[in-house]
Formats: C-alpha cells, structure tokens, sequence
C-alpha cells in the first residue's frame, strides 16, 4: 500500500468517522450467487480472536497494512466474488473502494478467544443482525464450537439460535461453521475432524432457528466427504484452514469435494493469501479455476 494511500486512509478515520456509513450505504451490491452458481469467497476474520498463524510464520497475519494488500490484490481477482471479514477490515476495504459488487459477509461471534479460560464462550462480539442491515452487508458468518465438556456451550447455541433467526428475518445469509470440539491431554480445545463428529456438528447447526431459509453451513473439508455431506441438504462453503506446506494436496481435496451436490463453493484466507511463495494471485486464480 503506497504511503499517501494509507495516511489518507487513518485520516479519514481519524477525522471523518462518519464517512464509512455514507460508503456502507452507497456500495453497490449485486445477487448472492453468480451466474455460475458457485461463490468464491476471501476469509480473513481470524485476527479479531488473536490468531496470526498460517504455516510456519506465527505473526503473518498480525501486519495489517501487508494483509490488506494481499486482500486487495485477492479481490482484483477474476472470480473472486466477496469477502468474510470483522467490521475494522470491512471498513478498511470499504475506504479502499474495493467492496463495489462483492458479496460482502460480516463475522460475528469473535468472543472465544483461543488459549484463554473462556475460549469455548464465542459471545457476539463484532456484527449483530441490524448492524449488518444498517451497513448494507449480504450476511453474517458465526462460528459454533461445541464442547460437550463446558457449559459455555450451551450459551454459543442460544447465540446462533438467536443470529440466525436475525439474519433470516432481513433475508440475510446465515453462515454457520459448526465443529464438534475434543479436549487433548493438557485440556486444550481442538476442533475434532473425523467423519462422525463432523456430522454431529453438522446436524445441530443446521437446527438451529426459527427458520433454515437462510442458513448456509461452512465446512471443513475432511475424510469421507461424501458421507459427511450427506447429513444436510443445505447449501455448504468449503473451508481453507491452515495450507501447511502442500498446497497441491489441498487444492485437489478441494476439487474433489466440489463435485458433491450440496458443495457451492469457497471460503478460504490462509492458504490463498499466504501461500508458501506468497504468489497471491497464482494461488487465488487456482481456487477459482477448481469451481
């Protein structure tokens, strides 16, 4: 990002706030789902829970001005239709006028911060239902982490149940990323990936609310796909999570797991914006060309 770019950028939020909800409302939209019917969206909401990680750098994502020119340069992208993120990083990218005609979908639940105490309480914490309708966004993103060992959990649930019910009553998509989580020897939470307790998260999120009309799960892409799928008829993203070293791998994990009926497309941040050779563009133009 060049230097007069990003002063004028801390200018305006330092002297002009109310700019960003004149550009809110004046972003133009268009439909949920392209001509194609598949989405292709850039997730990086994993900084408002303290988590920098990807591969081997603990700190990639804890420079803003270097992932917001990676996002930047993501979005420019054919076919990348939106993106995921928490309100600083969407009022970031709406001064940087690059959320015209983009799906832009807003984070929720950031409250479960990972490695403290009150991990597994994923309060509301960054958008609710109506801030999503007064920023003129096409949805919301929550995550569900259920824990059958802390009573936390119980409380995430009604949280969901109640963004759900929100977002459908504005017709707004209800992302739900749900994980059955396990605890290790030393007491720490780890999302449980096999088959059988990806279905069980599965089944619960997509109960939740008044209303299923607008729910869309994201999901991880695991063993046995096919089978794990089979356990909803809802519309489901793929998730990207953490691309370790072997981005082939994932990319044909990924091939493979869109060809299931209930598969609509993407969600992924690390593995395309921090790639082991750091070729954003390359590896954004790779995920789309597997939709």
């Amino acid at each position: 990002m060049r230097d007069d770019t990003l002063r004028e950028l801390v200018r305006t939020r330092a002297e002009e706030p109310e700019r960003l909800a004149v550009t809110a409302a004046a972003r133009r939209r268009r439909p949920l789902l392209p001509a194609r019917g598949r989405l292709m969206l850039i997730a990086a909401d994993h900084p408002a829970r303290g988590a920098f990680s990807v591969g081997g750098r603990p700190m990639a994502m804890a420079d803003r001005i270097d992932l917001l020119d990676r996002m930047l340069l993501a979005l420019s992208r054919p076919g990348v239709d939106g993106v995921l993120g928490t309100p600083d990083l969407i009022d970031d990218l709406l001064l940087l006028g690059a959320l015209d005609d983009k799906v832009v979908i807003g984070s929720m639940n950031r409250g479960g911060i990972p490695g403290t105490a009150f991990e597994i309480d994923d309060r509301f914490t960054a958008y609710r239902a109506d801030s999503l309708v007064a920023g003129n966004l096409d949805g919301g993103k929550m995550l569900l982490r259920i824990d059958p060992t802390d009573p936390a959990t119980a409380a995430t649930l009604e949280g969901c149940g109640n963004a759900v019910n929100g977002l459908a009553a504005n017709r707004l998509m209800a992302m739900v990323e749900p994980f059955w989580v396990r605890r290790d020897a030393a007491g720490r939470a780890l999302n449980d990936l096999s088959p059988d307790a990806v279905i069980r998260s599965i089944a619960i999120a997509q109960g939740l609310g008044t209303t299923s009309a607008y729910t869309w799960l994201k999901v991880p892409v695991v063993a046995e796909m096919e089978r794990v799928l089979t356990a909803s008829t809802l519309p489901a993203l793929l998730l990207g999570g953490d691309p370790g070293e072997a981005p082939e791998e994932t990319y044909a994990s990924w091939q493979k797991a869109l060809r299931l009926p209930t598969v609509r497309g993407l969600v992924v941040g690390r593995t395309l914006l921090y790639p082991p050779d750091d070729d954003v563009a390359a590896a954004v133009d790779t995920a789309v060309s597997l939709l």
